[in-house]
């Protein structure tokens, strides 16, 4: 238990006393079966999508509700987890005074967002083998640190960080400890968000853009206690998860049998490709992955990336990063993808 966590000191004031913004479908919940609705200026000729969507998300937040088993006031969705982190800044972080801490090589949009935001990114590059430097953390943090944003499974390195490691920021650090979960339904590790009672300081992001197969209806999901969930409810703008991004999403949640086949032919094929890749002499080393995707080490990224490009193949060159030189990353695809991918990089001299 974080014994030094107040929340209270960490809102800002602009945000305690705000009043969130009351929409029609907020003072009146129906499924509109036998209502005659004329309190929200729409349109009312019936084409499907003429009504303002439900701005909490209720019917999907049941359901995810009753798969995750955390209660509806600890859900928060968003437009996508970029909305979700957007608002954790805006909530906690007051512009020009305010720090957090990010861990390079990690996940790009925390930086973005800092400066969107005006507050001072400090950066606290990972070990050299991809670990929380945590001594190296809590040196960095001051009285204005707010956030420590962790990325585990890590993009752009795939792995799940120790466990130890992040319960020691979670149990030292006053601020909140956000751990952006997009891969942990291709990782053997256990999701935090079966500790959220056990740290009031911690904030887990999930999404349905990897595992779930919906990158295009942009829908990412907050887990935290009632009292974070509340303050972020205060921000959000009041349909921010449109209509049909509700339907699609309840659609693919309620598929969960589907997900997780989709879910063990990745992990397989994730297998398939480490094996096949050990092969490929170019490729000096191949970094364990908890993610849908494997990170590699090869002779020349810049060379391997073109190579593949002209062979009609999109990778990922992560060499900008620190701690990533000469590295590619591959996203698992279909068993036919994978074996193109295979036979190209054999081909290469």
């Amino acid at each position: 238990m974080t014994s030094a966590f107040n929340i209270d000191k960490l809102v800002r004031e602009t945000v305690k006393g705000l009043q969130p913004y009351s929409s029609a479908r907020d003072e009146y919940v129906s499924d509109g079966s036998k209502m005659i609705f004329l309190d929200a200026n729409e349109n009312p000729f019936e084409n499907g999508l003429n009504r303002y969507p439900d701005p909490q998300q209720r019917s999907l937040k049941t359901l995810l509700s009753e798969q995750k088993q955390i209660p509806e006031q600890n859900i928060l969705l968003g437009n996508g987890s970029d909305e979700v982190l957007d608002l954790i800044f805006r909530a906690f972080c007051e512009p020009n005074q305010d720090n957090i801490i990010t861990l390079p090589p990690t996940y790009g949009m925390y930086k973005v967002l800092a400066g969107i935001n005006a507050i001072e990114n400090r950066e606290v590059l990972l070990t050299s083998n991809f670990e929380p430097d945590v001594p190296q953390i809590l040196e960095k943090i001051d009285k204005n640190s707010k956030i420590v944003f962790i990325c585990s499974p890590n993009n752009p390195t795939g792995n799940a960080f120790q466990r130890k490691n992040i319960e020691e920021l979670l149990e030292n650090f006053s601020g909140l400890v956000v751990i952006d979960e997009a891969y942990i339904d291709f990782s053997e590790n256990q999701s935090w968000i079966s500790v959220l009672d056990n740290y009031p300081n911690l904030i887990v992001t999930q999404t349905l853009s990897k595992a779930y197969g919906m990158a295009g209806i942009r829908l990412g999901i907050c887990y935290a206690s009632a009292e974070i969930i509340t303050i972020l409810n205060k921000i959000k703008p009041p349909y921010n998860v449109n209509q049909l991004t509700q339907y699609q999403a309840l659609k693919r949640v309620l598929d969960d049998t589907l997900v997780q086949e989709e879910v063990a032919q990745i992990l397989n094929e994730r297998k398939i490709l480490v094996n096949a890749l050990n092969e490929v002499v170019f490729i000096e080393k191949i970094y364990s992955s908890d993610a849908n995707f494997v990170l590699v080490k090869v002779d020349d990224a810049s060379k391997r990336y073109q190579q593949l490009l002209d062979a009609n193949v999109v990778v990922r060159n992560r060499s900008n990063q620190p701690l990533c030189e000469n590295t590619l990353r591959f996203t698992v695809g279909t068993p036919e993808e994978n074996k193109k991918l295979i036979a190209i990089l054999k081909e290469l001299n």
